[in-house]
């Protein structure tokens, strides 16, 4: 029954992201034919095309770019945060026809609780093993392992233990999910998932993230009375991604 700690992968991505979206900008504002639609589309033709398109909030023509990102060493309460996102798709390892029993579920430990010392740590690490006490004996009056036991017997499982995942959203939804959650103000541990998920995307295709994050990076701060006062913070950890 481990600690688990946050992994996450670009499991695949739309190749030229730029150029596809620039070709659905470029159709959309000129008379190219699907067939010369790519002529004399450059590099940097593209990243203008992108630009006034984001500029003038035309975002549908970037849907057309989708990223895949495996994740793992999360924990279910990230889960109920994530998809509330719902323009996205998510395959999730199941607790009805995984068993947690021979092995242990893996656990999140809190960062708050860490730095209270080992002391605590160690008293959570105690409630783990106690709830998964609890897990096998359910599973074991409910006729052991298997679905119709461990569909059940997973109630007793904290929010803290890990879960998996496959997560497909197009760019848009990836720009709005950064908007909301690589903001100081989100949940620590969906916000540390949205950054690296922006670590990893970024490179990919700079023009479409080059002003990804929270409204800050863009202008003034949206969560008004309640902002963390520390945007210099979040451009600079944005541009350090950028600068790769």
């Amino acid at each position: 029954m481990p600690e688990v700690c946050l992994n996450v992968k670009l499991i695949s991505h739309s190749p030229q992201a730029e150029k596809l979206t620039a070709m659905a900008a470029k159709l959309c504002y000129s008379r190219s034919h699907i067939s010369d639609i790519e002529d004399g589309l450059t590099p940097e033709k593209a990243a203008d095309f992108i630009a006034g398109i984001v500029d003038i909030g035309h975002l549908s023509t970037i849907e057309h770019a989708s990223y895949t990102f495996g994740i793992e060493g999360v924990s279910r309460t990230l889960l109920a945060q994530i998809t509330r996102h719902r323009i996205a798709s998510f395959s999730v390892q199941s607790q009805r026809y995984v068993s947690y029993s021979k092995n242990g579920f893996g656990y999140v430990i809190p960062p708050a609780i860490r730095a209270l010392g080992d002391d605590a740590v160690k008293k959570f690490e105690d409630q783990m093993a106690t709830i998964q006490g609890w897990y096998d004996d359910w599973q074991a009056a409910l006729g052991g392992a298997g679905e119709g036991a461990n569909e059940n017997a997973r109630f007793v499982l904290p929010g803290a233990c890990e879960t998996r995942m496959l997560l497909t959203m197009n760019a848009r939804e990836l720009l709005h999910f950064f908007s909301l959650r690589c903001c100081n103000r989100a949940q620590w541990e969906i916000r540390e998932l949205a950054w690296r998920m922006l670590e990893l995307a970024a490179p990919t295709a700079p023009s479409l993230f080059a002003a990804a994050g929270p409204s800050c990076v863009r202008g003034a701060c949206g969560e008004g009375k309640k902002t963390c006062g520390r945007p210099g913070d979040v451009k600079s950890r944005l541009q350090a991604i950028l600068k790769g």
